[in-house]
């Protein structure tokens, strides 16, 4: 071997073994988003015993409740350009540093107000640590798993939601509400302290900004003892975009401008049906006839769905990824509709919700993989979390819709046909995407660039 040559970064990492190093990196990003997940969820679990000791209305946690999907949105919108200027290792570990911080704090809430600015807080920094956890792991990752592995780490979510209700429920009657609030943030606050000394920068990022090729070599050599005889490093992006631009100015450039309001209008219906179908299918199925145990029951078969994410970043990785996220929500919304026509046979109806369930957590959890692929290094930041931020707002509409839907009296068919309708808007918006040819391949760009010396 040559004493001296050029690397280009990621032929390295495509062509060596998923190494320990990674598998390190792969583990602290999957407990930011185990903890978001957690976090995010925890307000739910602790909402009843909100009601009893502070003596309120169910009205009048309208704020609280909806106080972190503002901050969700809002963080996501700000982390994205400043990962691309500073890094995706500061903006990580601060935004993790925040929310534990706040989640912590909201412990000692005195009053409902003092807990709606807390939780809107502790929205920001989940927001921000989200999409620069898929950001990080994406730039880690080799090209012919990067869908897999940034999916598998997604399924973080769920499990933290999930996890949270099950320790929520055995906490709070033992140690009060507030101790479930100090365990999301303590968590957190350790995770973050653990991330300062053993968090790495991305190498993408690092050989985008230029940084001193002594740097990269650190950090690439934990990968491969080959990067040790480097003295220069390239990097092949698989879409070109102007020299210099990064953040906001890629991500609404010309050539990445329709595939981005593609990915936000998917994303974004993605939501309107998960927060429509989450927050009030239980209320749905109540109406329809259901006792209260059995409508908790059947609705809680839709967020499980979640366990075809893996298998739909294997097909991501094999097949043309829009397609099969595309497909996933095309199907999404025949199961959607399927839900309100199994009114009145149980079985059928429990089948319907748990496929839809399925195929709409599977699509959604596979966006910020596919919204990582699309964008070059220097924009990626700002566009995995300009699309995780936008989308939000669809979480926010789905409860409006569905809420306006049924004061209007609309009946169970029709709530769930109109719901099923934002699933074919997303099936639509990536084939857009596809057709207009916003996505490449890395063999389509026919030379790297030498970025660091």
């Amino acid at each position: 071997m040559e004493e001296t040559r050029t690397v280009d970064v990621q032929t390295l990492i495509n062509e060596h073994r998923f190494s320990r190093f990674q598998w390190l990196v792969f583990a602290m990003c999957f407990v930011i988003v185990l903890m978001d997940g957690f976090d995010t969820a925890a307000i739910g679990f602790i909402a009843p015993s909100l009601l009893s000791e502070w003596n309120i209305g169910k009205a009048a946690l309208a704020p609280v409740l909806s106080a972190a999907l503002f901050g969700l949105a809002c963080g996501a919108l700000l982390s994205g350009p400043l990962s691309d200027r500073c890094g995706r290792r500061v903006v990580l570990t601060l935004s993790v540093m925040l929310f534990g911080a706040s989640c912590f704090a909201s412990a000692f809430a005195r009053d409902l107000g003092e807990l709606t600015a807390l939780r809107f807080v502790t929205g920001v920094g989940l927001g921000a640590a989200m999409p620069n956890a898929v950001t990080l792991m994406s730039e880690f990752s080799p090209d012919g798993r990067r869908a897999t592995i940034v999916n598998l780490m997604f399924c973080g979510f769920p499990l933290g939601a999930a996890f949270g209700g099950f320790l929520a429920a055995w906490m709070i009657p033992h140690f009060g509400w507030r101790s479930v609030l100090l365990l999301g943030g303590a968590v957190p606050l350790l995770l973050a302290v653990v991330l300062v000394f053993r968090l790495p920068e991305s190498i993408r990022y690092m050989v985008a900004k230029g940084t001193p090729a002594g740097k990269i070599r650190q950090v690439l050599m934990r990968i491969s003892p080959d990067a040790r005889f480097a003295h220069a490093f390239v990097m092949q992006e698989s879409v070109k975009h102007a020299t210099g631009e990064g953040g906001l100015r890629i991500v609404l450039s010309r050539p990445f401008i329709l595939g981005s309001v593609m990915l936000w209008v998917c994303y974004f219906m993605g939501l309107v049906i998960f927060y429509g179908l989450v927050n009030w299918m239980p209320v749905l199925l109540k109406d329809a006839g259901l006792t209260p145990q059995r409508a908790a029951l059947v609705a809680a078969l839709f967020p499980l769905g979640g366990a075809g994410t893996v298998l739909c970043g294997l097909l991501m990785d094999r097949f043309n990824p829009n397609r099969v996220v595309a497909a996933a929500y095309a199907f999404g919304a025949v199961a959607v509709y399927a839900v309100g026509q199994a009114m009145g046979n149980i079985g059928l109806l429990m089948c319907a919700v748990f496929i839809a369930g399925v195929l709409v957590n599977t699509a959604q959890a596979s966006m910020p993989a596919l919204a990582a692929a699309f964008y070059p290094t220097a924009g990626r930041g700002t566009g995995v979390a300009w699309m995780l931020g936008v989308g939000r707002f669809g979480g926010i509409a789905g409860s409006f819709l569905v809420a306006e839907l049924s004061r209007q009296q609309v009946g169970l068919p029709g709530i769930f046909t109109v719901v099923a309708i934002a699933g074919a808007v997303s099936c639509v918006a990536l084939l857009i995407k596809q057709a207009t040819g916003s996505t490449e391949t890395a063999a389509d760009v026919a030379d790297g660039e030498s970025l660091a010396h």
